[in-house]
């Protein structure tokens, strides 16, 4: 059983990063490395925080893992030294916690039962940094290796796109028999963990690692092949019985409207992520660097941190991210966001604590540019957001405008969902209003055996939900097929798909 008063007698410790001095001069994951002494008495101290509560609110309900990943459990062979073992236990539920344990927001913390009084407990258990550390130590140490299928049902399936949905997808029907070939239009797989995420949040290594076992199981890649351009829809039906569309949710959200937008140097954030991306992959200098200008940043959340600390790298003069929001409290409200709900709190990445300005409650009224076309200033207003009886949000300037500097500015402001193309035209399918493909409760589109997951179908969210809705997926696509399904079905209430709720 768990050490019931473990948490009051371990300190709560952070993952300890690399100086920022260090960090910004390289692409190198920002948090140390950890050695196998560190790893058994840093991290398994920290597993003894865990109370293994009767209810684990981090991996039940609504609020905590999508994955259901049994925290307690492999809390508590961590805690025993029990390494082998608890890689087993985060693979039933999770087939890629070295991705999750790095880049996921970590709402199992929020939800955990040391977090309703921080200031007492001193917070939530570390779930995310001994998720990380026992899927490292487990490929370190050999203990991951392929899963071969042991049958081979003749059924073949195709899976379009190579994020976490399609990869969790792909992974879940190859083992379980089936002949699965997975399309990418990029040059690389991976999706957004490829070139949306930098390198200094999850070096591709722990990428290429997990595709080099997928290769080993019997799945197969094609890389610069878009589905509906490159290979007809009608040819991708015709060899495969079932295709899962794991496309994401990549139509970028923009503002034409704002009075010179159009000038050289505004940019959405993919269009600087991409390229930055794919210089650190070793394709040479990025074709939108940062260096030496002045930067700023519209949108608050996670692309645009990951466009801070991308800038930082590349020698930017000086940046500055910008939120229409108010700033958030440092603690919770619980009359706003009680627990074990996602925390309405401000939240800063390793990216801000490299320099930086962020700025609250000012939106962008104007660009301003040079005599070349290039952008050189934007005009800058304070605003109040206002919501209607519908929900319906609008933005409304209150203060004097200013001016501020600006070389390159990028629009951080989210997604609208799928883009459109060729593929959904020969498929018949249409987007929601929320711009994303509907589906019934067995994950099937309107076009008959024609599956959809991830963004794709949730619109952009986590990767934790993306690999949440691969697997459950994957055991509707097995059970269409043959009729019955040993994968495992949903754990997560919420991963049940509702068509009716998603229009």
């Amino acid at each position: 059983m768990a050490e019931p008063q473990g948490f009051l007698r371990v300190q709560k410790r952070e993952a300890p990063k690399r100086p920022v001095s260090e960090r910004i001069r390289d692409w190198n994951e920002i948090y140390l490395p950890i050695s196998p002494v560190q790893r058994n008495a840093e991290v398994s101290t920290q597993a003894r925080r865990c109370m293994d509560c009767g209810i684990p609110f981090c991996h039940s309900g609504s609020s905590g893992c999508p994955l259901g990943n049994l925290i307690p459990e492999w809390n508590d062979l961590v805690r025993r030294g029990r390494w082998d073992e608890a890689i087993e236990r985060l693979h039933t539920t999770n087939n890629f916690p070295e991705f999750t344990g790095r880049v996921c927001p970590a709402p199992c913390e929020a939800a955990c039962v040391l977090s309703i009084a921080e200031n007492d407990s001193g917070g939530s258990v570390t779930i995310k940094r001994i998720e990380q550390t026992i899927a490292d130590a487990a490929w370190e140490n050999g203990t991951i290796v392929p899963h071969m299928p042991t049958i081979a049902t003749g059924k073949r399936i195709a899976v379009v796109g190579s994020g976490p949905a399609g990869l969790a997808a792909a992974q879940q029907l190859t083992r379980a028999g089936h002949d699965v070939t997975v399309y990418e239009r990029d040059d690389r797989l991976g999706g957004l963990l490829r070139y949306g995420i930098p390198a200094f949040k999850m070096d591709k290594s722990v990428l290429n690692q997990r595709l080099n076992q997928m290769r080993s199981e019997g799945t197969h890649f094609v890389v610069d092949c878009e589905v509906g351009v490159d290979i007809t829809v009608a040819a991708l039906r015709e060899q495969f019985d079932a295709v899962v569309l794991a496309i994401g949710a990549l139509e970028a959200r923009d503002q034409t409207d704002i009075e010179g937008r159009e000038l050289d140097g505004v940019h959405l954030a993919m269009e600087h992520l991409v390229p930055a991306n794919k210089e650190s992959e070793g394709d040479g200098p990025t074709s939108l660097s940062a260096h030496g200008k002045h930067v700023v940043i519209i949108g608050g959340g996670d692309t645009g941190a990951d466009c801070l600390g991308t800038a930082h790298r590349q020698g930017a003069a000086s940046v500055t991210q910008l939120d229409y929001n108010p700033e958030p409290p440092t603690e919770r409200d619980d009359t706003i966001s009680p627990w074990p709900s996602w925390p309405l709190l401000l939240r800063t990445s390793p990216a801000h604590a490299e320099g930086g300005l962020v700025r609250y409650q000012v939106a962008v009224r104007r660009f301003l540019g040079d005599e070349q076309g290039r952008v050189r200033a934007m005009v800058l207003a304070e605003v109040e957001v206002h919501r209607d009886a519908e929900g319906r949000r609008s933005v409304v300037p209150i203060g004097e405008e200013v001016e501020l500097p600006c070389e390159l500015a990028l629009f951080a402001i989210g997604f609208e969902g799928v883009q459109p193309g060729q593929l959904l035209d020969d498929l018949s399918l249409e987007r929601t209003r929320r711009g994303v493909l509907e589906c019934g409760p067995d994950w099937q589109t309107e076009a008959p055996g024609v599956f959809v997951c991830g963004d794709a179908h949730r619109g952009a969210s986590l990767v934790v939900w993306a690999i949440a809705e691969g697997r459950s997926c994957a055991q509707a696509v097995d059970e269409f097929l043959m009729g019955q399904s040993e994968l495992p079905a949903p754990v997560h209430p919420a991963a049940i798909p509702m068509a009716v709720a998603r229009r």
